[in-house]
């Protein structure tokens, strides 16, 4: 079973950055899609970023230019650099594949982003 840690949340006030950290437990990591989830108190889980095997990037309309999604093969990680954080990115965060691409695996704990004065 393939297991996905999160890591790097933590509190931040209006306009900090954050780097989060997703360790994925398959030696298959490369040919997967991958993406960056959040879910909010008392709203459905969303996708926030995805990454494609080749590299290639996509983002919710409402983190284009401030997030960035990354992936290192090698070490079956992906990253995601958050920039000019706002109030209303506080949530948990997620990774897991590309739910388009692929069947989600058992979700991980997740790390919870809180943005506040």
């Amino acid at each position: 079973q393939v297991q996905l840690v999160e890591s790097g949340g933590g509190l931040v006030q209006p306009g900090g950055s954050l780097k989060l950290s997703c360790a994925v437990s398959t030696t298959m990591f490369r040919i997967y899609y991958m993406a960056w989830y959040r879910q909010a108190p008392g709203k459905q889980r969303e996708v926030v970023a995805t990454i494609s095997t080749g590299g290639s990037t996509s983002y919710e309309d409402s983190v284009k230019g401030r997030f960035t999604i990354s992936r290192d093969n090698a070490k079956k990680m992906v990253h995601l650099q958050m920039n000019s954080l706002k109030p209303e990115d506080t949530a948990v965060y997620y990774c897991n594949r590309n739910t388009v691409r692929h069947t989600p695996w058992d979700w991980g704990q997740g790390t919870q982003v809180t943005v506040s004065s």
